[in-house]
């Protein structure tokens, strides 16, 4: 066989489907889930934190979502927060155990955790950003040996808009990580910060030169939260942003995820500040 040939079986692959079951599903907050697909037949590779995988809602359609488990379970399954936003993600989010879906991937680009090893690691989580996030944090805290202070900033709408709020409640007493939470408005029994996550952002205790940062959330979060960080003198190049478009193939032939001169199911979704930055300035880009 030849390279070419190689080549388009290897991407006709990538294309087909392969059938998970859903194994469990926890309601996160009043539009998001948590389900565990557990593989049908062979598992496909294992996905890095910050990589997502297409997930095919039989009847109905697809969509990319990141994945959002413990990146040290190595039984095959992999987990994914949806939030219900559209048809696709109402049909993924709504589906109960034994249901099977399709899934590809993974697709995309990684956090790096390996590469932040030695370096205090900086977390930003706007809303349902902290999904992307949440594997990177729980491979820094399987390591923690690895890193030097990892902090993590979480915002949300309102209190009932945190998702994997158990698990946001074991951290805010677990001295390996410094939390910070924040929502957007005061709402009934909620005693702590309310604003913009660039409030306590900026009050974080920074050695710029050893900081690696993980951005997801909204854009306008993820410029201004950027912006604070290369206003506290770390570098854009060691800020990483989880970038979101309209991905439909996951390898880059589409083109429905363009943004300038990037694809972002393939140079993305998570990309450098220094690449990002100047991109993300760009008015209906």
């Amino acid at each position: 066989m030849t390279d070419g040939a190689i080549g388009v079986a290897s991407t006709t692959s990538a294309m087909a489907p392969v059938p998970y079951r859903v194994r469990n599903r926890v309601v996160e907050s009043p539009d998001s889930a948590t389900l565990c697909l557990e593989p049908v037949g062979e598992a496909l590779r294992s996905p890095e934190p910050g990589e997502f995988m297409m997930l095919y809602a039989f009847g109905v359609g697809e969509a990319a979502i990141s994945i959002s488990g413990d990146p040290t379970v190595t039984d095959g399954s992999i987990t994914h927060t949806i939030r219900a936003v559209g048809a696709v993600s109402r049909a993924l989010h709504d589906a109960q155990p034994d249901t099977v879906v399709g899934v590809r991937g993974p697709f995309g680009t990684a956090w790096g955790l390996a590469e932040a090893a030695g370096r205090d690691l900086v977390m930003v989580a706007g809303g349902v950003g902290l999904c992307p996030l949440r594997p990177a944090i729980l491979g820094a805290l399987a390591q923690r040996a690895r890193y030097g202070k990892v902090m993590l900033v979480v915002g949300a709408r309102s209190r009932a808009d945190f998702v994997f709020a158990a698990q946001l409640e074991k951290w805010a007493q677990d001295p390996r990580i410094e939390l910070h939470l924040v929502v957007d408005a005061p709402t009934r029994g909620w005693s702590g910060e309310v604003g913009l996550v660039t409030a306590p952002l900026n009050r974080l205790e920074l050695n710029a030169d050893r900081t690696t940062a993980f951005l997801c959330g909204p854009e306008p979060m993820l410029r201004f939260g950027a912006e604070a960080l290369v206003a506290k003198d770390v570098a854009a190049h060691n800020i990483r942003v989880s970038l979101e478009r309209n991905m439909q193939c996951g390898i880059g032939w589409c083109g429905h995820c363009q943004l300038g001169p990037l694809l972002l199911c393939r140079d993305g979704p998570v990309v450098g500040y220094d690449v990002a930055g100047p991109l993300l300035k760009v008015k209906e880009l």
